[in-house]
């Protein structure tokens, strides 16, 4: 990753996207922190051929029961991934609880700290599990 012009670094956006000079768009500083984390978070174990351990795996609780054991293991599986995958920033907690607008979902809200300037960010992810 090219860290040049800011100190979180540059990627091609994700999802990929043409920007207006026709090209594929870019991104930098906080949003590609989120765009990174988003791919981990939605990536599966083995998806990637060169890096076949990246991603938290929240595609096999698609099946699981909407309860507080898989709240546990979605908590551990994001937390896990992200301190392993994304090293600029600083996990600190992840609480997954029942979406009250979806029975067949959780939500999982990450609250983290940005590394190189100590700014704390918050997320939202919405995981489908069974009922």
């Amino acid at each position: 990753m090219n860290m040049t012009g800011s100190v979180f670094g540059r990627s091609l956006s994700f999802p990929l996207r043409v920007g207006s000079d026709g090209r594929l768009a870019w991104s930098e500083g906080e949003a590609n922190i989120r765009e990174s984390m988003a791919v981990i978070l939605k990536t599966d174990p083995g998806e990637r051929v060169a890096l076949p351990d990246f991603g938290a795996g929240l595609g096999r609780f698609l099946f699981e029961p909407n309860e507080a054991s898989t709240y546990a293991q979605i908590e551990h599986a994001i937390t896990g991934a992200l301190a392993r995958w994304e090293r600029r920033i600083e996990v600190e907690s992840v609480e997954v609880l029942a979406d009250p607008a979806d029975e067949s979902s959780a939500l999982a809200t990450i609250t983290y700290r940005l590394v190189a300037t100590g700014s704390r960010e918050r997320t939202r992810l919405s995981i489908p599990l069974g009922v």
